[in-house]
């Protein structure tokens, strides 16, 4: 009977939506309305404040477990009774909260919110309705990966996927001449010609820009160990994206190259995570083929690999500083790249040559489109 009753008050509440929780100080006043009590008439039989009593028909203040059992006593019910109303009522005040603190939860898990603000990708908030609002704009459109070839895209992970759509998003506020797969064999070759000094670096926007390719710099996430992608925003419209993470020229361009394979097969999204260790040197992993072909691409465009293992067949294992420049300049490519490809081979150490390693970041940022390193691309300008 007691259940009934309570559903009832519940039911027929003006201020309170059907089967949701009353405070039992709206309880309290009803019970005292039956009985054409006063609140001091109340608190002279109870023995307790009337300031205590009025707090807790206002709603200020829950029930204590002695006054449970002072108001069982007065009107013949359960002390648990009234600790079980105030408990529920209690909880229903904080679902709500609890829900959102779920919400933040799910959406925390799907993207780094955090760094994202902070970089200003997305609007600083805490309401979850307000940072789903914003996280579906920046997803939004899913990202194109229109190519000629059909290929295996990978799954991204949710740093790898923010990363990405901000490259898309700055790659789309590019402007630049048609493209036309013909001309990748003379892109290629007007791409060596830069890498053999660091300062050529900074006309590597223009030259991809010239054949219809959006180059562009997004600096890494926090955790993310993520060197360059590949991507379409059309079937005619590439875009490479590196996160010049290691400044050193070998690393840049041998990323640059790797994308640059990538558009040139016309291969589905490629998201590459793992081209340069942590040594800045380029890793030798397991890959699948597509992957291993763009390392072996990228490679040979820079130094052809005839030229390169001749070298080591007469040099190796003593590679002099000297005879690397004297190699480079006959070849006409940097010797930091030399070292880097001697590096990888295992023919040097990570500290051979480290003088040799030009650092690049800061010239392509002058010039590229580039979020990162203190370069903030407003929303409203993209």
């Amino acid at each position: 009977m007691r259940k009934t009753w309570y559903s009832e008050l519940v039911k027929h509440s003006s201020s309170t939506p059907a089967d949701s929780p009353v405070h039992p100080g709206k309880i309290l006043r009803q019970k005292l309305e039956e009985r054409g009590w006063t609140q001091d008439e109340f608190a002279l039989i109870t023995g307790r404040n009337k300031k205590t009593i009025g707090n807790i028909i206002t709603g200020k203040t829950g029930i204590s477990p002695d006054m449970a059992v002072a108001l069982s006593v007065v009107f013949k019910d359960s002390a648990s009774d009234w600790m079980n109303w105030d408990n529920q009522y209690s909880l229903s005040l904080v679902e709500s909260d609890a829900i959102d603190i779920g919400r933040r939860a799910d959406l925390y898990t799907k993207a780094p919110i955090r760094e994202m603000q902070k970089r200003g990708w997305i609007k600083a908030t805490t309401d979850p309705a307000g940072l789903e609002s914003e996280l579906s704009a920046f997803f939004a459109p899913q990202l194109a990966v229109s190519t000629r070839r059909a290929g295996p895209t990978q799954n991204l992970t949710p740093i790898q996927s923010a990363w990405c759509y901000r490259a898309r998003q700055l790659a789309s506020a590019l402007v630049v001449q048609a493209f036309d797969s013909n001309q990748l064999s003379a892109l290629e070759k007007d791409l060596r010609v830069l890498a053999a000094y660091p300062s050529e670096v900074r006309h590597l926007p223009k030259v991809f820009g010239k054949y219809g390719i959006r180059f562009i710099i997004v600096e890494p996430l926090t955790g993310a160990k993520i060197d360059g992608a590949a991507f379409w925003l059309s079937e005619k419209a590439p875009v490479i994206a590196v996160s010049a993470r290691f400044d050193r020229i070998d690393a840049f361009w041998f990323t640059v190259m790797h994308e640059f394979s990538h558009i040139r097969h016309g291969d589905a999204l490629s998201v590459d995570d793992e081209l340069i260790g942590e040594t800045g040197c380029m890793e030798v992993i397991a890959k699948d083929e597509f992957e291993m072909r763009a390392d072996s691409e990228a490679a040979a465009s820079l130094i052809a690999k005839d030229e390169l293992d001749s070298f080591v067949r007469r040099l190796g294992p003593l590679y002099s500083k000297e005879r690397i420049i004297q190699f480079a300049h006959r070849i006409k490519i940097h010797p930091g790249i030399i070292v880097g490809q001697l590096q990888h081979r295992g023919e040097v150490g990570y500290f051979a040559h480290r003088e040799l390693l030009a650092k690049v970041r800061s010239i392509i940022t002058e010039t590229a489109l580039t979020d990162g390193w203190g370069k903030t691309i407003s929303l409203g300008l993209l």
